[in-house]
């Protein structure tokens, strides 16, 4: 399955969550997308809007980077 990608380091709340937000709204049932991010908000912030939307989110740390697996409800 393709990914899309969101790079989101460097990026301060509620930066992440809004490039999310303006993402899924072109994507399919379905569909997967990464999100990458440095802000420690980001890491309560993106579980608890896609838990809200339906979508599904995994997330894992490489050194100071989260790393967001969503599919698309």
């Amino acid at each position: 399955m393709a990914t899309e990608l969101i790079d989101a380091r460097g990026l301060k709340c509620p930066l992440p969550v809004l490039k999310l937000e303006k993402k899924l709204d072109g994507l399919a049932r379905g569909s997967g997308l990464t999100v990458l991010a440095t802000d420690p908000m980001a890491a309560i912030d993106i579980p608890l809007y896609c838990r809200q939307r339906g979508h599904a989110c995994v997330a894992s740390t490489e050194g100071n980077v989260l790393r967001f697996e969503i599919v698309v409800g």
